[in-house]
């Protein structure tokens, strides 16, 4: 066999290879590589954007937990403001039940005094009257001499 007839014959089978290949299967590895390519890219831009996500979400998140902090801050303030302010209420109003306590009882003993005021004037006018029966030698009438019993009480 002749080289140059074999080397003509393996030329032209392999430029109808190629055409075969860049007619055929060329545009279908160019296509899957486009779509290969495209969908990495994609990719690419889905993770970036996720990444952004990722990182304003994590600031929103820090940015909640400050305020949601401060505001707990906030409530625990007023909480104890008004619990100071409860306690202080509380105290008043003790100290004026206790007030109107110790005014009631004040009053209480004045009338116990002015019932035992009483009591003594009657127990002396009738002691009054006992001695001056006995001193007279005859007996006094009480009704009788009601006013005059009234006059010596006013005295004592």
């Amino acid at each position: 066999m002749n080289i140059n007839a074999t080397l003509i014959g393996q030329i032209i089978t392999f430029a109808i290879f190629v055409w075969f290949c860049m007619k055929f299967v060329w545009p279908h590895l160019l296509g899957a590589m486009q779509e290969r390519e495209k969908k990495i890219a994609d990719g690419l831009d889905a993770a970036n954007r996720a990444e952004r996500d990722l990182e304003l979400a994590q600031e929103k998140a820090v940015s909640q937990l400050r305020e949601s902090k401060e505001k707990a801050a906030e409530i625990i303030e007023q909480a104890n403001k008004r619990a100071n302010q409860i306690i202080d209420e509380a105290k008043e109003t003790a100290r004026a039940e206790g007030d109107r306590l110790v005014a009631a009882a004040q009053a209480e003993v004045e009338q116990e005094v002015n019932r035992a005021k009483e009591v003594l004037r009657k127990q002396v006018s009738e002691l009054a009257v006992a001695g001056a029966t006995k001193i007279l030698g005859k007996s006094v009438d009480a009704s009788a001499h009601a006013d005059l019993l009234n006059q010596l009480t006013e005295e004592l």
